[in-house]
């Protein structure tokens, strides 16, 4: 038992992604000395990590957890290539908009782990399902430049109501590995376990979450 006046324990980090190949990348990455973080696999679609968000949230030590969903997803903007990355400054979906945390720090930090890798920096909209064809064009019309189908309900689900030990707005962010780009569209979704370099870029990227997670540790101004 901690004794008079001492601190809680850091919030943990909690990195959400919805696929197996998704999952094994970030459970084969080399982690910073004394990092640690969970890694949930949520599976595929807005309700399935709406409902596994929710239930590792509620287990115990995960008040305040700091939430980051990735994974692959498919880029909006014509010019983007498989292996890009995207870093959310919000994302968007039928409950709303939030607003994610640290999103210049993340984006400077991912560019520190892959040199000469573009980063690209915008909001992530939500789907429920794989974006074809005109239906790219008519989400790229709303601001967004990436969209896939989980990062927007892990988000929203993990912000519901939920406070720090200190009071504040729980750190969330997502950052997503493109995959699908208007000039270089998938045939289904099974080819991404062909992507042998997607799945070597999202192995790289842990270093960076870790950092991020370490500066939503610190005092906010």
């Amino acid at each position: 038992m901690a004794g008079p006046g001492a601190q809680p324990p850091p919030a943990p980090l909690l990195i959400a992604c919805a696929l197996r190949i998704e999952r094994a990348a970030l459970r084969s990455a080399a982690r910073p000395a004394g990092a640690t973080a969970t890694v949930l696999r949520t599976g595929m679609g807005p309700r399935a990590a709406e409902r596994a968000v929710a239930r590792t949230l509620e287990r115990p030590g995960m008040a305040g957890a700091a939430v980051l969903a990735t994974g692959f997803c498919a880029g909006l903007v014509p010019g983007m290539h498989p292996g890009d990355l995207v870093v959310a400054d919000e994302t968007r979906d039928p409950h709303g908009t939030v607003r994610c945390t640290g999103t210049r720090l993340l984006a400077e930090a991912l560019a520190l782990a892959l040199p000469g890798r573009t980063v690209h920096t915008g909001a992530l909209t939500g789907s429920d399902h794989v974006v074809r064809g005109q239906e790219r064009a008519r989400l790229r019309a709303t601001g967004a430049v990436a969209v896939d189908m989980e990062s927007a309900a892990t988000l929203w689900t993990a912000t519901r109501g939920a406070r720090t030990p200190a009071g504040e707005g729980r750190p969330v962010a997502a950052v997503r590995v493109i995959v699908d780009a208007p000039e270089h569209e998938l045939v289904r979704i099974g080819t991404v376990r062909g992507g042998i370099s997607a799945f070597r870029v999202l192995r790289a990227l842990l270093p960076a979450f870790h950092e991020w997670h370490r500066s939503s540790l610190l005092p906010r101004r």
